[in-house]
């Protein structure tokens, strides 16, 4: 091959110059113009001396730039506005010679491009048949392109889905905290892809993932009127504590001060409904803004007991609670305290 890393090269389409960051084989070279690397074939570039050498005066035009490494160049002269914005998922054929010197793929390079003017912190996964098996998190700029990795090809028979999740490098609360978009070419589609390129001689395609990223949803306002007209009492926010039941300093959780008749109960099923009078007035408590509640459970085995303090353990809203000694009840009480 005539070109090596490190040589100046001249892009024959546009009329600029780059350098040779990369030899990809013997078709294609990975160049560097600008802040942009992207491929290109190897009879779309030459060497600048032998521009300098045939060309006696250079002709005046328009100098064009190279956007990216996915976009089709149409005449943007005639459509007069630049290529479209959008983050992509860009895929760049790596070829090699089968036994019979023709041309097949090997690999796709995978990059990631943001033609956005927003910076993005992505989450990427690569699944086969719904299987994780690659994983990366980074952050991406604006107008600028990530290499992901590299795929083989023989591997896209395996039903790849390319999942991203997205969020904003800079919070923005009327956008969305996260989007979510994933990708899932057919084997049949990525071939198609693939024989134009090579019918266009182009060197990649893209796949759109997102042209502006989306707004924060807000929740639909809830249509009370139903539910008035069905029969269901609706309060306002503001004074919901009026019409809660009133919260207490004790409870105590004696059976028989929960029910009357609880002979024929299982002692499963008398922890049950201690536990679920304890949770009610638990939440009465915080509703009301309690800064105290005494639960009286007994001495006997210390099965309630130890329940309670196990749920207790998960509250957040719990600063602390202990053992308390009760005039009537001696120490088969606790003490919570409120945060």
């Amino acid at each position: 091959m005539k070109y090596e890393v490190g040589d100046k090269i001249l892009l024959l389409q546009t009329d600029e110059e780059g350098i040779v960051v990369d030899i990809m084989n013997e078709k294609m070279l990975m160049i560097k113009v600008g802040d942009v690397t992207f491929p290109v074939f190897t009879d779309q570039v030459d060497f600048p001396y032998f521009k300098m050498f045939t060309q006696k005066k250079p002709s005046e035009k328009t100098r064009l730039y190279v956007d990216d490494v996915y976009k089709e160049k149409k005449d943007q002269a005639k459509e007069g506005k630049k290529v479209k914005d959008g983050v992509y998922l860009n895929f760049i054929p790596v070829y090699d010679k089968d036994i019979f010197d023709d041309d097949i793929v090997e690999k796709m390079k995978l990059y990631l491009v943001n033609q956005n003017e927003e910076a993005y912190r992505f989450s990427y996964q690569l699944y086969y048949t719904g299987k994780s098996e690659f994983q990366l998190k980074n952050n991406i700029d604006p107008l600028s392109e990530f290499y992901l990795h590299d795929v083989l090809f023989e591997d896209m028979n395996d039903s790849p889905r390319f999942g991203f999740e997205f969020s904003l490098a800079a919070d923005n609360k009327k956008k969305a905290p996260i989007f979510e978009v994933s990708l899932k070419p057919k084997a049949k589609q990525l071939f198609k892809k693939i024989e134009e390129l090579q019918l266009k001689n182009e060197p990649s395609f893209a796949y759109e993932l997102f042209i502006n990223y989306p707004d924060r949803e807000e929740p639909e306002p809830v249509d009370l009127t139903k539910l008035g007209n069905a029969g269901y009492k609706i309060y306002d926010a503001k004074h919901i504590r009026q019409n809660l039941p009133p919260a207490l300093d004790v409870i105590d959780l004696h059976i028989d001060k929960l029910i009357s008749d609880f002979k024929g109960l299982s002692n499963f099923e008398i922890l049950q409904l201690q536990l679920k009078e304890f949770e009610k007035y638990f939440e009465l408590s915080i509703a009301h803004i309690k800064p105290t509640l005494t639960v009286i459970h007994g001495v006997g085995e210390g099965v309630l007991k130890n329940e309670i303090h196990s749920i207790l353990k998960t509250k957040d809203n719990v600063a602390s609670f202990s053992d308390d000694y009760h005039p009537l009840y001696g120490n088969g009480a606790t003490l919570i305290k409120f945060k």
